[in-house]
């Protein structure tokens, strides 16, 4: 689905990521590991063209997708739940979900989305016209996962999922992302709790110092001796 060939990337100057190969199949969940800094931010930049690469393809379904632009990543199936939720706080909880449909001109298909979208998360159904600044850290995170739902995309690209969540709340999102992926979306979550992220995923990535340095299938990612070092205090 997706394919990531020998990218290089950063911010002007300063070079994030190096060299990195990553392949997505569709249908799977597949979870970015790494410590703070390593890159697993800029990677989903990249991605969602808000940065562009120095070096190497992005391809998509097939197609490189280098020199397109973000909206039309959107319209494409490529959505964002970015680091820190980055919501309208003074807007209400209907308000921000509508910023996620921009891309399409269809009323009908509107609601119907903000429908699907209570039935996930049935407590924005009972805020819906509460300010956001005023919901819980988990109530918001499930805002900002569903803004990014609004745009019915294909593969769904989660930015520090567990950040400030109490985890009773990150287990109940952890369920209902398996039930996003069993309705045919492809995850890539990041997180840096490694443990709770390979329990859910299919396959994972480590980055370290913005290059790639393990990948492989969950389960034996969680049994290596190097990642139970380095990740897990084993």
């Amino acid at each position: 689905m997706l394919e990531l060939r020998h990218i290089g990337a950063g911010y002007k100057s300063l070079q994030v990521l190096w060299d990195i190969e990553l392949v997505v199949h569709q249908g799977e969940w597949l979870a970015l590991l790494g410590v703070n800094g390593a890159g697993k931010s800029t990677l989903l930049k990249t991605i969602t063209g808000l940065i562009k690469p120095f070096a190497g393809e992005l391809r998509y379904l097939e197609n490189t997708i280098n020199e397109i632009p973000v909206h039309e990543r959107v319209a494409l199936g490529i959505s964002l739940v970015p680091e820190g939720r980055r919501l309208f706080k003074g807007m209400t909880v209907e308000e921000n979900l509508l910023m996620g449909a921009f891309w399409y001109n269809d009323r009908k298909k509107e609601k119907e989305q903000m429908d699907h979208i209570m039935t996930i998360f049935p407590i924005l159904k009972e805020r819906r016209k509460q300010a956001v600044g005023t919901l819980s850290g988990g109530e918001q995170q499930m805002c900002s996962i569903g803004r990014a739902l609004m745009s019915q995309p294909k593969l769904l690209l989660i930015d520090e999922l567990s950040l400030g969540l109490a985890p009773v709340v990150v287990d109940d999102l952890m369920e209902t992302l398996i039930s996003i992926k069993k309705s045919g979306v492809t995850l890539v979550v990041v997180e840096q709790d490694v443990y709770g992220a390979l329990m859910y995923a299919d396959r994972g990535y480590v980055i370290q110092e913005g290059r790639v340095i393990q990948s492989g299938e969950a389960k034996k990612l969680l049994s290596d001796p190097i990642i139970q070092k380095g990740y897990l205090g084993a």
